[in-house]
Parts: structure tokens; C-alpha cells; sequence
């Protein structure tokens, strides 16, 4: 079995930086709603909207559920992809129910390109695409943490002797 270089997810807070806070910070304003919004709104607020402490309650219940429902499927969207990297080969895993699997093998890497927005730079994350022949990349990879050490891997493997 070789040794494996390089193993990981793709990062759920590295991806989707202010979405994940964004979520997080409507999980908290929901429970905050939940709990203590009939208890904050000024009274002559309360008799222009009719809103009561019930509806409200389930207000935030709702907003709480919703967030929390996306925070999930962007977790479980991350957790589903997997890359491998060993001396020998590059193997990228896709899918939940089903499966994909992507090995390349690394003679045949021709081309390892690495692109980072600022804020992936700052998280230290970036998209990976692999060209192997031809134009069209043969594998793409969005949101690996530590692109840079993955390039690094993929090239510091001897070449193909053809």
C-alpha cells in the first residue's frame, strides 16, 4: 500500500466563508426570536403588527430550521468529496448514495493549476484543476485546504519517461 501524501475534504467554513457565519449568525437570531422576541418589541410596535408570542416564537423556529437545514446540506456537500494523493496516484471520490471515483494516474499529470480568491488566500484554501492531455481538464476541485502543498506533492513525483 503507498504511503499517502495528502488526504482531505474540501472545508466547509474555508469554502463558504461568509455563508457559513451568515448561517450561523440566523441559527442564533432564531433562537434569540424563539426565545426572547415577544420580550423585546416596544408595545407600540406590537399594536401596529399584532404579531403575537406564539408567532413569533414559531418564527424563529422556522428561520432556525431553515439555516440550520443549509448549514447541513453545505456540510454533507463537503463531506461527500474526498481527494487522495499517493506517490503512485491521484484519486478523487464524489457522490453520497452514489459514487464516483477519478484516479489519475501521476506520470500522466501534465499540468497542476492552483486558483485563489483573496479570501481563500486568507483561509488558506483554493481550487485545484488537473490536466492530464488535451485542453480539458481531468479533474477540478473546489475549496481543498492547502493547494499550494497539493501542487507541491503532484510535482515533486518523477516524471513519466515518455
Amino acid at each position: 500500500m503507498p504511503e499517502v501524501l495528502y488526504d482531505a475534504h474540501p472545508s466547509l467554513l474555508r469554502t463558504r466563508p461568509f455563508g457559513t457565519l451568515l448561517t450561523m449568525l440566523l441559527m442564533l437570531g432564531g433562537i434569540l426570536v424563539a426565545v426572547v422576541g415577544d420580550q423585546v418589541i416596544p408595545p407600540e410596535f406590537k399594536s401596529q403588527v399584532r404579531v403575537d408570542g406564539q408567532t413569533l416564537q414559531m418564527i424563529g423556529i422556522g428561520v432556525f430550521a431553515f439555516a440550520t437545514l443549509q448549514l447541513l446540506t453545505w456540510w454533507v456537500t463537503a463531506r461527500t468529496d474526498h481527494l487522495e494523493i499517493t506517490a503512485d496516484e491521484i484519486l478523487w471520490t464524489h457522490g453520497l448514495l452514489s459514487k464516483q471515483y477519478t484516479e489519475i494516474n501521476m506520470a500522466s499529470v501534465r499540468t497542476v493549476r492552483v486558483t485563489q480568491t483573496l479570501f481563500q488566500r486568507i483561509m488558506n484554501a483554493g481550487d485545484i484543476t488537473i490536466y492530464t492531455a488535451g485542453d480539458t481538464p481531468e479533474l477540478v476541485v473546489r475549496g481543498l485546504p492547502d493547494p499550494g502543498q497539493i501542487r507541491e506533492f503532484i510535482k515533486a513525483q518523477p516524471a513519466s519517461g515518455v
